[in-house]
């Protein structure tokens, strides 16, 4: 959540106060889903006495100018997401921006976020990690963006759908390899929250042995590369060429950026790119 307090008011509110102290006096409260909002007031036990307006992917565009202008006439607006941090996959990085640009005040008030979360309980390293939200939905190019992080060596954190949760991991598996160490988090911090973990081989059977498929909110997370596996295959090589092409770069200079980026030999990124 993210109170967003106007100076000329003299509210601000720090992130140690608590959600019922930002929510009830708020001037405006700009939510996901207002039901939720409403019932999240309920069970809190506080009424909200601002303007209560809807703000989610749909409008969140169209609607963060009009917030931006009551931050500047001087009202406060907190920012409420359903089941996340916002601007973490979810609302609020436009209102952050709008915000930040017309020299408002911006804070958070912490809550959960499955980013952390899922580090936290998947049992692998997190003394570093990168977070690269969905992966795409067309197989090739999710295909594409995962021969990318291959050798990584991080620990990375991945948002998914639970109907694509299967094919995803089946990606990972060809991809990272079988036996790369990956945890699935579903329903964190939610009344039936689950975390399976395993090698990736043995969560795609985890995903295919759900009888109703993998319901609820899904964060993957697998474990870096080691160095064994940071060496880079002629496929993946040429992928790697093939996505930079796409982005409009010359064959020459996709290239020339791969073996830079992967301190491949440029002879040996230029074999795998013409195979």
């Amino acid at each position: 959540m993210l109170p967003l307090p106007a100076p000329p008011k003299g509210r601000r509110p720090t992130a140690s106060g608590s959600l019922a102290e930002a929510l009830a006096p708020a001037d405006v409260v700009a939510a996901e889903d207002t039901r939720r909002l409403k019932r999240l007031a309920s069970e809190l036990g506080i009424e909200i006495s601002g303007r209560v307006v809807s703000y989610f992917e749909g409008n969140e565009e169209r609607r963060t100018p009009e917030l931006a202008a009551m931050l500047v006439e001087g009202s406060t607006v907190v920012l409420v997401t359903d089941a996340g941090m916002p601007s973490v996959s979810d609302p609020g990085y436009r209102l952050v921006v709008a915000a930040i640009e017309a020299d408002i005040a911006v804070t958070a008030i912490p809550g959960p976020s499955a980013v952390l979360t899922a580090l936290a309980v998947s049992g692998l390293p997190v003394d570093r990690f990168c977070f690269e939200g969905f992966l795409p939905r067309k197989g090739g190019e999710r295909t594409r963006a995962l021969t990318e992080l291959a050798t990584e060596r991080r620990t990375m954190v991945f948002f998914e759908s639970p109907h694509r949760t299967g094919a995803s991991l089946r990606a990972m598996a060809e991809v990272f390899g079988a036996d790369r160490a990956a945890a699935v988090c579903r329903e964190l911090t939610k009344t039936y929250e689950e975390v399976a973990r395993g090698g990736l081989a043995e969560l795609v059977e985890w995903a295919s042995s759900q009888e109703q498929g993998v319901r609820g909110e899904v964060t993957i997370v697998v474990g870096g590369a080691s160095e064994l596996e940071r060496s880079y295959t002629s496929e993946q090589l040429k992928d790697m060429v093939t996505a930079r092409q796409d982005e409009g770069l010359s064959r020459k200079d996709a290239v020339s950026q791969v073996a830079g980026e992967t301190g491949t030999r440029r002879k040996d990124v230029y074999d795998a790119a013409h195979s």
